[in-house]
């Protein structure tokens, strides 16, 4: 039943009856203006793509003053290497540079240049391989993302932390892009460029950030320590082949390890990405029916384009060499490591190891909180794993302690991990230890 016109009229110009109406709703707050975009200061430099350029360059950079802003920009996604494509320099009073090193014939003037300087990098695990790549190595820098951690910043991506340190805002469209484009767009360079334009100041800013809040020497450790940084090389890599769990015999694992081995050795021939060349699950496919011949092989899921063709010779010397294994060559369906097998085994295995790694969780996690860091900053989780698997033997609590603090030294961690952790991993094991003590004592009494 529908109101008649007269009612409609009456609530519309008297209103409703007071129990009829509507809640009041809150005006909504406005909206907090967006920061200001972050735009070149100098405008966009000219690429240095010539020694004689590069040796200009390296003039102005050695007659400024301060640390020196790097970035370097590589081709993931597109290509095998992780070579540098581009790299970022910006040092108060010589402005930015943009150096394409892939014409250049040497980088040498540039190490020289730099010589004695405090690089100031982002993830600098991320740029430090490509950049010893190509002859640049640092004597002393500065990690903006590693301060940021160490701060406890809960996003700590170089836009994130421009933005809430420094108040303005920047641009990220181009971070996937393939860098090893020529000539590079001029959106690119743009984008390239404000990688450093405030990197100065935003170390400046954490730096102050780390000295009030006590934690600036654990940071001249952490970047010391990073001076040494090597890539961890990657055992039994085509173990993480997407999908290769499914398989179930080992001969069938063996496949997918010779083709993932001739896919690797392509890819790594033609400096392109190894899904260019053939997908994961062609691997797994293949492994799978383990074809003996290019018609069935090209008949196989997955195995179609150029490089499934081209190489389709490959591919089945790959599954002849497998069917021709013995047993005893075949890979194990598990994975060998050197370390103590997942905790989640524990309990059953190991009682006391379980009790030893809950009290050293929670112990961590409380240290962290406490500090406010990240947990795995606070100590690598790998460390605590084999801590407490095998501890020291001894358990009177001043040598254990002596112990566990000489282990962690030898395993890279550094002083102020050490300091902090010792103690609460010290109590771990003696608390893990302390219930099959006590039962074992009760069980002697008459």
């Amino acid at each position: 039943m529908t109101d008649s016109p007269r009612r409609a009229e009456d609530e519309s110009v008297l209103g409703r009856p007071e129990d009829e109406q509507p809640d009041e709703q809150p005006a909504p707050e406005p909206e907090e203006a967006p920061a200001p975009l972050l735009t070149l200061r100098d405008g966009l430099p000219a690429v240095v793509e010539t020694d004689e350029a590069l040796v200009e360059a390296c003039d102005r950079l050695a007659a400024a003053t301060g640390p020196v802003a790097i970035d370097a920009e590589r081709a993931s996604g597109y290509r095998y290497s992780n070579r540098a494509y581009l790299i970022q320099l910006r040092r108060e009073g010589a402005g930015s540079w943009l150096v394409d090193p892939i014409p250049l014939t040497t980088l040498e003037p540039l190490q020289q240049a730099l010589a004695g300087t405090e690089w100031i990098l982002h993830a600098a695990t991320q740029d430090l391989p490509c950049l010893k790549e190509v002859g640049l190595t640092p004597t002393a820098l500065f990690d903006t993302e590693l301060a940021g951690r160490l701060l406890g910043y809960p996003r700590v991506g170089l836009a994130t932390l421009t933005e809430t340190c420094l108040g303005q805002r920047m641009r990220k469209e181009h971070s996937a892009a393939d860098w090893s484009t020529r000539p590079l767009p001029r959106p690119w360079l743009e984008y390239a460029a404000l990688d450093v334009e405030v990197l100065v100041e935003l170390r400046d800013h954490l730096a102050a950030e780390l000295e009030a809040a006590g934690k600036a020497e654990w940071a001249r450790q952490e970047f010391a320590h990073l001076l040494d940084f090597e890539p961890t090389v990657k055992q039994d890599a085509w173990r993480r082949t997407s999908g290769v769990h499914r398989l179930r015999g080992r001969r069938s694992l063996a496949a997918a390890k010779a083709l993932w081995e001739v896919r690797d050795r392509i890819a790594a021939e033609r400096d392109v990405t190894p899904g260019r060349i053939l997908p994961d699950s062609a691997i797994v496919a293949a492994a799978t029916a383990l074809p003996t011949d290019r018609r069935s092989l090209l008949r196989t899921e997955g195995f179609h384009g150029r490089g499934a063709s081209r190489y389709s010779a490959d591919w089945i010397e790959a599954l002849e060499r497998v069917r021709d294994m013995d047993e005893s060559e075949l890979p194990s369906k598990a994975p060998r490591g050197d370390g103590p097998p997942h905790p989640r085994t524990w309990a059953d295995r190991e009682p006391a190891a379980d009790r030893r790694f809950k009290a050293a969780r929670e112990a961590m996690a409380h240290l962290a909180e406490l500090h406010g860091l990240p947990v795995e900053n606070l100590l690598t989780p790998d460390y605590v794993r084999r801590l407490m698997w095998e501890p020291p033997a001894t358990r009177e609590p001043a040598a254990l302690a002596q112990a566990i603090r000489e282990e962690l030294a030898r395993v890279g961690a550094r002083p102020w991990q050490v300091d902090l952790v010792a103690g609460a991993l010290t109590g771990a094991v003696l608390a893990g230890d302390a219930p099959a003590d006590v039962a074992a004592e009760t069980a002697e009494q008459p």
